[in-house]
């Protein structure tokens, strides 16, 4: 990494995160802000598991965004992990972007994220106004301001509608800092999590309902360009349908997951099951849950 500019020149950087229950929208928007794509996005809850941080640099100033797993009632030991996650990445924010959306009711589980949250920190941000009128946005962000937050901004994460003055509001308000990651770094995510996370996603998008929380992958082996990608479910019966029939879902999968490769890239994808993972601790902690 790059020496640390010293923050007596005025700079100004800091941490932010985006929070929120699953599926609000949180990994769209992170997308958006830096203008490519550095987490995956599913329409099934529960897609982000680990912390990811992207960069956004501009002359003078620098933000360190982190998306987190969605803030929910836990069933299971990963989703106490994943809760865990998410709240200790808001100990050190410098701001808070809680995520509710305009199409859907604020309701009991938004007001339980948002009693965790710094009131003097957070922006409340009204995602997927593209999906409905002036009057229902207005009506969210009466119901929104019982949080008593200090900003609201409607935005739409997928069209960018409101996008650019939430940016330029969150870099606004960072603190004077040091520039922590070089110039031109957008994400610290490393390679092989970034392409076990491309097979993840893809699967997401084909596979039943009843399958996203079984689904693990991790890649096993990194020889570029050959690159080999375990997928782990829970069960027998679910290891057909990843499978596909004649193989169709998996080579459909690793067709498009290689197609955000860079080229050349050779993508084996191998499925294993491996029993009840999600509840037991040490599978948790192979995978880096």
């Amino acid at each position: 990494m790059t020496s640390m500019m010293h923050s007596g020149d005025g700079h100004r950087s800091g941490f932010v995160t985006l929070v929120g229950r699953p599926n609000v929208g949180k990994s769209t928007l992170l997308n958006r802000i830096l203008g490519q794509k550095v987490t995956i996005v599913s329409d099934k809850p529960q897609t982000t598991r680990t912390e990811v941080r992207g960069v956004l640099t501009r002359p003078g100033v620098q933000a360190v965004f982190c998306d987190t797993p969605g803030i929910h009632k836990p069933h299971t030991l990963l989703g106490e992990r994943l809760n865990h996650t998410a709240r200790s990445a808001l100990a050190d924010m410098d701001v808070v972007l809680f995520l509710v959306e305009a199409d859907g009711p604020i309701g009991r589980g938004d007001a339980f994220i948002a009693g965790g949250l710094p009131k003097d920190r957070t922006v409340l941000v009204v995602n997927k106004v593209d999906r409905v009128g002036r009057d229902r946005i207005a009506e969210q962000l009466i119901v929104a301001s019982g949080f008593e937050f200090d900003q609201y901004f409607p935005i739409s994460a997928r069209d960018g509608e409101g996008v650019d003055g939430l940016r330029d509001h969150v870099l606004g308000r960072l603190p004077e800092g040091p520039q922590y990651y070089p110039q031109d770094m957008v994400t610290d995510v490393p390679e092989a999590f970034w392409v076990a996370e491309l097979v993840r996603e893809q699967l997401l998008a084909v596979v039943k309902e009843e399958l996203p929380h079984s689904i693990a992958t991790r890649v096993t082996e990194w020889e570029w360009p050959r690159v080999r990608c375990e997928i782990l479910v829970e069960r027998d019966s679910q290891k057909g349908i990843v499978i596909g029939k004649k193989g169709a879902v998996l080579k459909a999968v690793g067709t498009a997951a290689r197609a955000q490769m860079p080229d050349g890239a050779f993508l084996e994808l191998v499925v294993r099951v491996d029993k009840g993972w999600q509840k037991r601790p040490k599978a948790l902690d192979r995978l880096g849950y």
